[in-house]
């Protein structure tokens, strides 16, 4: 199915953008949304026949007579180098970069408490690190020069994140790297803000956390407000509201895409337990017991 976007038709014509994690999920989706607007897309992703199949999809949805394509780079964005690699590949075949989508990532469940040295570094090196590397390398390659807008992708992270620590903490560093870039590279005409999805339900999302995927998404959907999950294309469209001249003033922001859910409740559920401390005693000790429902 063609996307339709909100936004008026030609709103990105002649702008290029590069969208990391591209090929799946929220980065997919971002990718068509722009596509669909004239903007040229380079999607990047460690997976090449991900990548591949995204590009072959992708184009065919674009009208003839649109000026925008979408082309493949696959790029790990731990690495330093490979990131170097991307920018250039896209200054070569556009001459310039005028957006940035920080999308790529990744993590696993685990309580905090089994997370290995491996798996840490592994999820901090891409979710904290790659995003610094693919917004440092944009910034001295164009915008540095020539201005642009960067939007990284977090998460609900607002009431921290049990059973993920590792991406949380990832995460919470991008939030306030967006606010760090967003005073430094003001001077650029560099707008840096993050979008912060909930609960997006998608086909790669779901296989991601292989079995537990299923219940995770369905035992989410009851802790939102709106009372179900929310997809990819409602993610994109914020992330191309950011992008346009509308958000011309806006510029270390987060904006939660998430139905409320990160004022609502958490997922994860602390079993009953009397492990905590009982209070100092004192003349509210009755009342307190009375509203435990403890014996006096």
């Amino acid at each position: 199915m063609a996307v339709r976007s909100v936004f008026r038709e030609g709103l990105f014509n002649q702008k290029v953008a590069i969208v990391t994690g591209g090929g799946t999920g929220i980065g997919r989706s971002i990718a068509a949304e722009l596509l669909s607007l004239g903007c040229s897309v380079i999607i990047a992703s460690r997976n090449k026949e991900r990548l591949t199949r995204a590009s072959e999809e992708l184009s065919v949805k674009i009208p003839a007579s649109s000026p925008a394509k979408v082309t493949p780079v696959q790029c790990n964005i731990r690495n330093e180098e490979e990131v170097k690699g991307l920018i250039d590949t896209t200054l070569r075949l556009h001459n310039k970069v005028d957006f940035l989508v920080n999308n790529g990532g990744g993590q696993f469940y685990s309580p905090a408490e089994f997370i290995k040295a491996k798996g840490w570094n592994a999820v901090i090196d891409t979710n904290l690190t790659g995003t610094f590397y693919c917004c440092k390398e944009v910034y001295n390659a164009w915008m540095k020069q020539n201005g642009g807008a960067i939007v990284n992708i977090i998460a609900d992270i607002f009431k921290g994140f049990p059973g993920m620590l590792h991406t949380g903490a990832a995460r919470a560093g991008v939030e306030n790297m967006t606010k760090t870039l967003a005073i430094e590279w003001a001077a650029s005409g560099v707008r840096v803000n993050a979008v912060a999805p909930g609960t997006i339900v998608s086909k790669t999302a779901v296989e991601n956390y292989k079995d537990l995927g299923t219940a995770i998404f369905k035992k989410a959907a009851h802790l939102i407000p709106a009372k179900r999950l929310g997809v990819p294309e409602e993610v994109s469209p914020a992330v191309c509201f950011l992008l346009s001249p509308a958000a011309s003033f806006i510029s270390g922001a987060t904006l939660r895409i998430d139905a409320g859910q990160s004022l609502y409740s958490a997922l994860f559920e602390i079993p009953d337990h009397n492990a905590w401390q009982t209070p100092p005693e004192g003349e509210n000790m009755d009342t307190f017991l009375k509203m435990m429902n403890k014996d006096q």
